[in-house]
């Protein structure tokens, strides 16, 4: 059982009625509002940050939209991290704030996920800083170590996805994964324990292989470890790749057996950060 006030950090969503970015890496079945609705009513999630997918670029329309049905039905339910090119204007991200957006997703892993030049990044940095927002990052686990001061010297909070890709297989001691504890101890990286499936070598619901990067992240900072079910689970549509959220969420619970810990992590941490 989760605690009320849960938060998902980490879903999209893919709606055939929102048009599909020429520059993208896959195409995606429909995955729409309702159905991530009915998904957290199971497992007894009831607030959610929606993460811009590369599939539609700078377009924030569809997270935006489902922010905006979610916020206006129960206010203070959803938030966003969108995606923005370096030539997007104070206006908009004064917009994209009052309709929830709290950060920028900058995706190297997925074709058409990374917007702006790696120069730019300074400048966009500063120009959310007063808005309180993060730079949320994705990229090859590879690139962890050379990406690592980096984010180390960013003048606003990091948040990075999915472990930072980190191969279970690699564990704790893997270079990568100790340049990754390194940013959680210095404390202004975030990391999402999230897409545990996309770590894990056994690739099967209770991925123990990953528990003891779960447990080391969470051992090497708990006020900055943050979960999300990366429904519907992108690039995993092959038969038996997709995970059921039922199982995330009783893998989670393998990892965190004391409550008020698992109630940091779901609730406290998430709603400082992304400013429910």
């Amino acid at each position: 059982m989760l605690p009320a006030g849960s938060v998902d950090t980490h879903v999209h969503v893919f709606d055939s009625r929102y048009r599909l970015s020429p520059q993208r890496g896959y195409d995606p079945p429909d995955s729409r509002l309702e159905h991530m609705v009915a998904m957290h009513k199971a497992i007894g999630i009831e607030r959610v940050v929606f993460t811009q997918p590369s599939i539609y670029g700078t377009d924030n329309g569809a997270i935006l939209d489902g922010s905006d049905a979610l916020n206006e039905a129960t206010p203070g339910r959803a938030r966003s991290v969108v995606a923005v090119g370096g030539d997007v204007s104070d206006q908009d991200l004064a917009a994209m704030h009052a309709r929830g957006a709290r950060g920028v997703r900058l995706n190297t892993d997925n074709v058409g996920g990374m917007p702006i030049d790696w120069n730019d990044l300074p400048e966009l940095c500063r120009r959310i800083a007063g808005m309180g927002w993060h730079v949320e990052f994705l990229f090859p686990g590879r690139d962890m170590v050379e990406l690592a001061p980096l984010v180390a010297s960013l003048p606003v909070p990091a948040c990075i996805g999915h472990f930072a890709y980190q191969p279970a297989a690699d564990g704790v001691e893997a270079e990568g994964f100790q340049a990754l504890l390194a940013l959680l101890r210095g404390g202004n990286t975030w990391l999402k324990i999230s897409g545990a499936d996309r770590v894990s070598a056994a690739g099967r619901p209770g991925y123990d292989d990953v528990a003891p990067l779960a447990e080391a992240a969470i051992e090497a900072n708990p006020e900055r470890i943050m979960w999300g079910t990366d429904w519907p689970h992108p690039n995993k549509y092959d038969a038996g790749l997709v995970p059921d959220e039922g199982d995330l969420v009783d893998t989670l619970g393998s990892w965190v057996s004391d409550p008020d810990l698992l109630r940091r992590i779901l609730v406290d941490t998430p709603e400082q950060f992304y400013g429910f």
